[in-house]
């Protein structure tokens, strides 16, 4: 463990850090919202400990394996880029448009390829819409391989670091739409960018609503793609299969159990296999969750 700190440490960026470095900005939004719907059923504490507990060890496990997983492949991938392209306000401004286009790529997979989703599922375990449920994240993204999805910008000639920390920024506006502090912003707004509304209504298991709204800081790869869903009817928030788990172990690995589970249970390896590119829903063979 101490090698691959050293290892980490010798090739640090303030790129890397900066969800780290944002946190005490979302530790305050937390609060502040915890304050004014305190007696409203906004928050459940227990609830929210498991998003605060998921989201520490979320980034100290990314930043480990960004050190020792992604960075390396990304560097090799840049080794064999099309292009050098040197970072401007324009041209970042242009990768930032990229990061968002592949980053609804990797959403809107998470939910329809089964093994993506034993990853991205943590997420959607609250049945809460707070600014804790952003914090809700999965140990296990780097090792199911969403970073793979971010190759073309690297490969295209955008440096590794500049693609990640366009993500990161990305990743950090989608924490203040984790909210029902926010009910509509101006038309204009709405058509344009993801809002509190729109992921509102991503989160729900409602049936208009699952496997809607996939943008990061954008809608409209939604509109265009024909994924976006307004926020009409309240929300349901949560999992079709809710996981009945305080136990951060199993928060993160409730769905990777149940997929090779359901993968024993087939008779063929075809059928075994088609699990891990099938969406969440096909040939389940056991919905409920027991630690």
């Amino acid at each position: 463990m101490d090698g691959l700190l050293d290892l980490y440490h010798r090739h640090a960026d303030w790129r890397d850090l900066t969800l780290v470095l944002l946190s005490p900005l979302f530790g305050v939004f937390i609060a502040l919202e915890a304050w004014r719907f305190r007696r409203t059923g906004v928050f459940d504490w227990r609830d929210t400990l498991d998003s605060l507990n998921s989201g520490g060890s979320y980034l100290v496990v990314d930043l480990l394996l960004l050190g020792v997983l992604v960075l390396p492949a990304m560097g090799w991938v840049y080794e064999h880029r099309l292009w050098t392209i040197d970072i401007t306000p324009w041209r970042f401004a242009g990768l930032f448009l990229l990061v968002e286009l592949l980053y609804y790529g990797f959403h809107r997979a998470s939910h329809r390829v089964r093994w993506f989703w034993c990853a991205h599922v943590v997420h959607h375990g609250s049945e809460k819409m707070n600014f804790g449920t952003a914090l809700r994240q999965s140990w296990f993204y780097p090792v199911a391989g969403n970073w793979l999805f971010y190759l073309p910008a690297v490969w295209l000639g955008f440096q590794p670091r500049w693609v990640l920390f366009a993500l990161s920024l990305n990743l950090a506006y989608q924490f203040f739409v984790h909210t029902t502090w926010v009910s509509r912003l101006p038309r204009w707004f709405e058509f344009v960018f993801n809002t509190p509304s729109h992921h509102r209504a991503h989160h729900g298991r409602n049936p208009q609503y699952i496997d809607r709204n996939f943008g990061g800081t954008l809608i409209l790869f939604d509109r265009l793609f024909g994924s976006f869903e307004p926020e009409r009817a309240a929300v349901d928030y949560g999992l079709e299969h809710p996981v009945r788990t305080h136990n951060l172990f199993w928060l993160n690995a409730h769905e990777w159990r149940a997929m090779f589970h359901d993968m024993r249970c087939e008779k063929t390896w075809g059928l075994r296999l088609a699990h891990l590119w099938k969406p969440p829903e096909w040939r389940r063979h056991g919905n409920g969750f027991r630690a």
